[in-house]
């Protein structure tokens, strides 16, 4: 039951993926989320995204932002990195990382998901039938509903450590 919720790899930082690898393998498209994915919670981009979002589309990546944030939180942050993004992202539900891939013309099978959170990041992306990475928060000091949230999260990830 709980590994609806389990991610295909757990990792420390988005930045330390080798997505040179995952390219090799025939990867394409990269969704990210935001907060506490590749910035603190409400920070905008700084040079290490930025630089970050660089190498990759020099890879030849495409990617393309997923936030379940406003519109001017999420272009403020894709100032400085002109990709592709989705505001109001309503995570877990999976038409928007549909609509990602439709954006950035990938498909499931050559479309990775990176994310901080279990239950919609992971969640969603697995509901998609995307291969999705979870990373660990960049800052602990978050909102009260996802302090709430991360507790559940240990309870799952204990089972997948497990398993």
């Amino acid at each position: 039951m709980l590994n609806k919720f389990f991610p295909n790899e757990w990792v420390d930082s988005a930045y330390g993926i080798d997505f040179r690898k995952m390219y090799d393998k025939g990867y394409r498209g990269v969704i990210f989320d935001i907060d506490n994915t590749l910035v603190k919670h409400g920070q905008d981009a700084d040079k290490k995204a930025v630089a970050f979002m660089e190498e990759l589309k020099d890879m030849g990546y495409s990617i393309c932002l997923l936030s379940n944030n406003k519109r001017e939180r999420v272009e403020r942050f894709n100032q400085n990195i002109n990709v592709n993004y989705i505001y109001n992202g309503k995570k877990p539900r999976r038409g928007n990382y549909l609509k990602a891939m439709q954006i950035m013309n990938t498909n499931t099978g050559n479309t990775v998901f990176v994310g901080d959170q279990l239950f919609t990041d992971v969640y969603g992306a697995k509901r998609a039938g995307l291969y999705n990475i979870l990373v660990k928060p960049i800052d602990p000091q978050e909102e009260i509903q996802i302090v709430l949230k991360r507790y559940l999260e240990k309870i799952v990830l204990h089972f997948y450590q497990r398993n």
